[in-house]
């Protein structure tokens, strides 16, 4: 962690690790001359896509309730009006909760863009100003037609946990923070985790500030006026079920538990969260579940599941790997000058696990819970 964050000039990192069960580390760094920058291994950080595991565990949770069906179209449970003038594809009416959940919905952000960052378009194209909000954003990505027919091609895509999160609310009648706090998180004796909000002085107690080499236009007004890219290039307010989570490293370890334990999914949830999609294995091993990257082990001795989380001003790992050992590290920015990867967190990371000769007997759940 210290070599991995000295080399991109990283002012803030946490990093949990837990091992059958138990927590076994649980550490917070700090590479800055800002004394103010001092905290814990429970301060707050943005999680980016780390949310998704979360929303997909409050999805099947629904499904585990009886109160939804993975097979249902998308159209029955959500009203998609594209803007005047735009049309709704016809195939839409083919994505099911599932292949939302999968990534399968037909939608490609590398072929007709992300809606969800696409605050200036869908303020211009619906005549309104900024911000826009997330029903905003649903309309105007109902006009986008789809790239791929559902179901036949894996592409990441935002805007299908956005309407994740739109189904969460319809099905439970409850907010969406609300309903994964009482039903998803509270279980496992989590209390922190909270959704963010975009700008500075918003911030949360404990949270951490983000940093980018980058600015940008802010989306939060009409000003016009340039903003350091973590605190306006986006509204975080809209990626509540796509990215807007805060944790702390040791809460989303915990949170990684919930699969090994029924204190929120049942053995049946669990296997369909990691469930092989219709698409199949991919020629790099792995597949995508329902919120989890899944590559299963060779002979059979089970899987590694994983998600990451990047957006402006923070870069998110999480992983569970086959042998009992989970892993989370989190970091305050995603880019700088060095032009390093991020992603080498996680080879450093199998690295260091491998090193371990023998593993502490200590659980500290009980000191951070």
């Amino acid at each position: 962690m210290k070599k991995f964050m000295q080399e991109r000039s990283i002012s803030a990192g946490q990093l949990a690790v837990s091992y059958k069960g138990r927590l076994v580390f649980g550490r917070s760094y700090a590479w800055t001359d800002d004394e103010k920058l001092r905290f814990g291994p429970t301060a707050l950080f943005r999680i980016a896509s780390l949310s998704k595991s979360i929303t997909a565990t409050a999805v099947n949770l629904l499904v585990q309730q009886g109160k939804l069906k993975l097979s249902t179209p998308v159209t029955e449970l959500l009203e998609l009006n594209p803007p005047e003038g735009e049309k709704l594809d016809p195939r839409v009416s083919e994505i099911t909760v599932r292949r939302l959940l999968q990534h399968l919905a037909g939608w490609d952000r590398d072929i007709s863009g992300d809606a969800t960052f696409e605050n200036f378009a869908t303020a211009k194209q619906l005549g309104v100003g900024l911000p826009v909000g997330i029903d905003q954003i649903i309309r105007y990505g109902a006009g986008k037609p789809l790239d791929h027919d559902p179901g036949t091609k894996y592409a990441y895509c935002n805007y299908g946990y956005m309407l994740l999160g739109k189904i969460v609310e319809k099905v439970s009648g409850q907010p969406f923070e609300a309903f994964v706090k009482k039903n998803v998180l509270s279980p496992m004796g989590i209390t922190r985790m909270r959704q963010g909000r975009t700008l500075a002085e918003h911030r949360a107690p404990t949270e951490v500030p983000y940093f980018s080499q980058y600015t940008s236009t802010t989306v939060m007004d009409d000003s016009g006026k340039k903003v350091p890219l973590p605190y306006g290039g986006f509204r975080l307010e809209n990626f509540e079920a796509t990215g807007g989570w805060l944790s702390s490293a040791v809460d989303m370890v915990r949170f990684a538990s919930l699969f090994d334990s029924t204190k929120v999914l049942n053995a049946a949830s669990v296997k369909r969260t990691f469930a092989e999609p219709e698409t199949g294995i991919n020629s790099n091993g792995y597949y995508y579940g329902m919120g989890w990257l899944v590559r299963p082990v060779s002979g059979g001795s089970g899987m590694n599941t994983w998600h990451d989380g990047s957006m402006g001003g923070t870069f998110a790992y999480m992983v569970r790997q086959y042998n009992g050992i989970s892993w989370v590290a989190l970091f305050n920015q995603r880019d700088d000058k060095s032009g390093k990867s991020y992603y080498d967190i996680d080879s450093s990371m199998w690295d260091a696990i491998r090193s371990v000769k023998s593993w502490p007997s200590h659980d500290l759940y009980d000191k951070y819970f």
